[in-house]
Order: C-alpha cells, then structure tokens, then sequence
C-alpha cells in the first residue's frame, strides 16, 4: 500500500508540473462555469443537475489530457526501466498512477464548489442531489482514468494515448447513444446499448439517487480497464 500511495504522490506531484495539466485546468474551470451561468436563472429551482450532466460531456474531451502520460511518459524517458526493477508491482504501479490521476481531477472539481455557493446565494438548493452528483463524476471519472491509463500503457506517444482514450469514451458516449436509437438495431440490442451508455447511468445521480446498480457499473468499468493496463504492463516487463 505504501509503494501505490508513493507513486499517486509522485503521479500528482508531476502533473502539477506538466503545462497541459495547467491548459486542462483552466478549460475545465471555464467549461464549468459556461456551462452553469448559460443556465442560472436566479428564479430558477437552484439545482447542478444539468450543468453536472454537461460536466460528464465535457470530460470526454478533457480528461484523456490527464491520463495520457500516466504510462507512456514511463516508457518514453525511459524510466520505466527503474520501476520495474524496483520492489513495486505491475499492479502497484498502474493503481498509484491512476489515484494520482483521480487526485488531479478532484483538483479540477473544488473550484465548482464555487458554484454551489451562487445556489445557496440565490437560493435554497437540495445538498442530496448535490451530494450524489458529486459522488456520480468521481465514478464516471474514475471510469474514463482507468480507460486512460489502459490506453496510456498502449503506447509510448502520448497523442496516441490521447486519442485511443477518447475513442473508446466515446464508444460509450456518443456511438451507443446513436446507435441506440437506430431503427436498424433490434430492440434487444437497443436495450444492451442503452445500458452501456455512461451518461444514462449518470443520470441518476444528478437526481440524487443512488443506485447500487449504477455504481457496480462504475466500478465494474475501472476494474477492467485498470485490470487490462496491468496485463499490458506485464506484458511489455518481458520483451
């Protein structure tokens, strides 16, 4: 546990070091609030609901910047050679990058609680759909991290890290959700789509309900993917 805390510590600590971590803190700074004050209303029922649900379609796009380096950096410097003869683990090493990774964007999370004081401001806002909606973008950021860093095993160029990671967020966003309403699909495979879709599953918890289903969802996804970036880790220790 100690070696996975080290490496989130070291993981995070470089981030703050890295200019495109900067250039995604401040999109997401300004995506958030764009994304909020196109909406506020002081009349209106002082909710974050659509603007949480815009947040999961803005991390599409942003949170691939974080996680493209995770691994690939390691392989590219040439470090990579040091960690794995170092007592640490495959599985250690993948763990810690991602929890430094999941450091970073709770980072990008804390000034929308900015947001949550223009409610109180204006308002009297429901702290449970808050609660879980806050709770919904740690799983579905979780989720796309751990699909970043299996990509970012991939490859040791970063842009291709990059890529790959949006688009297989994408194959859980924007194509199922096409492909979900397609008259050509059958029903049946409608349905399986459906459940497959990231943002149907979110959904929930901007309504502040928490569903075991939806967090077995979350959670199922960062196994996998964290599980896969193990396997490809392990593979490349051999070569």
């Amino acid at each position: 546990m100690n070696h996975v805390i080290t490496i989130a510590k070291r993981e995070i600590t470089s981030l703050f070091y890295s200019p495109i971590a900067y250039v995604v803190l401040a999109m997401f700074a300004l995506g958030t609030s764009l994304l909020f004050f196109s909406q506020f209303a002081p009349s209106a029922p002082a909710s974050l609901q659509r603007t949480f649900e815009g947040i999961v379609w803005l991390m599409v796009l942003l949170l691939p910047g974080i996680s493209m380096r995770l691994i690939s950096d390691e392989f590219h410097s040439g470090t990579i050679e040091l960690l794995m003869t170092s007592p640490l683990s495959d599985t250690q090493l993948v763990i810690g990058k991602w929890l430094g990774a999941m450091g970073f964007f709770v980072t990008l999370l804390v000034p929308t609680l900015v947001l949550v004081g223009v409610l109180e401001f204006f308002g009297s806002p429901d702290y449970g759909p808050l609660v879980t909606g806050y709770i919904g973008l740690l799983l579905v950021g979780g989720f796309y991290l751990a699909i970043g860093t299996f990509a970012s095993a991939i490859s040791q160029n970063q842009i291709i890290s990059y890529m790959l990671t949006v688009f297989i967020i994408c194959l859980f966003t924007f194509v199922i959700f096409l492909l979900s309403r397609a008259s050509f699909i059958p029903p049946a495979l409608q349905q399986a789509m459906q459940f497959m879709f990231v943002n149907g599953h979110f959904k929930d918890f901007g309504k502040g309900i928490l569903d075991l289903t939806r967090i077995i969802y979350f959670v199922s996804g960062m196994v996998l993917f964290l599980f896969l970036a193990v396997k490809l880790v392990e593979s490349k220790r051999w070569r």
